[in-house]
């Protein structure tokens, strides 16, 4: 195999492949990054075994061949290299070695036979249809905050796709939960995904195709099964395994009685939980709120630094309550509204409480209370 190719080039898409790769392993070939040089492209892959990219760049390519070569290590060199340089690669003869030069530079890096490397097998996948970058980015920003991080309740450590209904109208909805807070977004369904399986998709798989798409503006195709899901665009392929459980009946905890109903500047009601938080302790991050009339005092109490409290100007239906939250939970769904309002809709203390933005009805979010 011998190629050349420029630097900024080889450097994104290396960026994009070997944050796939887990920093441990204890399979030697699972470090590499399968590179193979056919037909004019140069084609990177990497592999968790749950997860695989594959994407394809333009290079000058004098010799066809591939071989696999460490990830990080390989990355790394192509990082400090400097820019505007043509890096060229070559692979092959009795060294079993992959050789980078660049300008002065050169590097000869050990490589693994590209037999060794897993191949995931082509698959007909039943369902298939196509979304905007911006509405996957939509789904995708406005619920991770919520995925659990608990191994044991391992079918919530992802987002919830599936098709639903609102209104009579069919709508595509990502839901994500850990228990104590609930992130529900949805958009009008595609035309061909009226049959689509629910399915969870690992908090790994969202964290790499959200840093893939932020490039581009191109609509994604997204094929899936019960299993498996595949997202293309561009010159990418992301194909992950989908998490084998039965995602939760979340509508139960989605209250629908809340009479007392509060509706505050999103911005401003932020800001004073930041402040006030700052005083609460690091464990709890405990804020309670006390909403009489039109005013809402909010409280943080901690034995070691002192107290903190702030008032703030509301729109309030309801008698008077009190009511604790862990205030960085208040935060994540504060800083998700995009409007300049939030409505805040409660039961009592010890209830769940429901939050939407002020105009867009598109998001929904469920806080359980905390004591204080």
């Amino acid at each position: 195999m011998q190629l050349t190719i420029e630097r900024a080039v080889l450097l994104k898409s290396l960026a994009h492949v070997q944050s796939v790769v887990e920093r441990r392993n204890t399979i030697p070939i699972l470090s590499n990054v399968l590179i193979e040089a056919v037909s004019g492209k140069l084609a990177l892959t990497a592999t968790d075994m749950d997860l695989t990219i594959v994407e394809e760049v333009a290079a000058d390519i004098s010799q066809e061949g591939a071989i696999t070569a460490p990830a990080h290590t390989f990355y790394d060199i192509v990082r400090k290299l400097p820019d505007g340089s043509q890096i060229e690669i070559a692979a092959g003869g009795e060294s079993g070695q992959v050789t980078l030069r660049a300008g002065r530079s050169k590097f000869n890096l050990a490589t693994l036979p590209k037999e060794d490397f897993p191949t995931g097998g082509e698959e007909d996948l039943p369902q298939s249809f196509s979304l905007a970058a911006k509405d996957i980015k939509a789904l995708i920003d406005r619920t991770r905050f919520a995925i659990s991080n608990e191994e044991t309740r391992y079918y919530l450590n992802g987002i919830y796709f599936h098709a639903a209904e609102t209104d009579g109208a069919a709508v595509l909805r990502a839901v994500a939960t850990d228990g104590h807070r609930l992130a529900r977004f949805e958009l009008a369904l595609p035309d061909a995904a009226q049959n689509m399986p629910g399915v969870i998709i690992p908090r790994k798989t969202v964290g790499e195709l959200r840093k893939l798409i932020d490039e581009t503006d191109t609509a994604i195709e997204v094929s899936l099964s019960d299993t498996k899901i595949i997202f293309s665009f561009d010159t990418t392929v992301l194909t992950s395994k989908l998490i084998d459980g039965t995602f939760p009946d979340y509508q139960r905890v989605i209250p629908s009685g809340n009479d007392k109903v509060l509706d505050v500047d999103c911005k401003a009601f932020a800001a004073a939980v930041d402040r006030v938080s700052t005083i609460s302790t690091e464990k709890s991050r405990a804020v309670k709120m006390a909403i009489d009339g039109t005013f809402l005092t909010l409280m943080a109490t901690n034995q070691e630094n002192g107290s903190a409290v702030e008032e703030l100007e509301v729109d309030y239906k309801g008698p008077s309550i009190e009511i604790g939250f862990n205030s960085r939970y208040l935060l994540d769904i504060a800083n998700q509204v995009e409007g300049e309002r939030m409505q805040m809709s409660m039961a009592d203390a010890a209830s769940p409480t429901l939050i939407r933005e002020g105009i867009d009805q598109s998001a929904l979010y469920v806080l359980m209370p905390m004591r204080v």
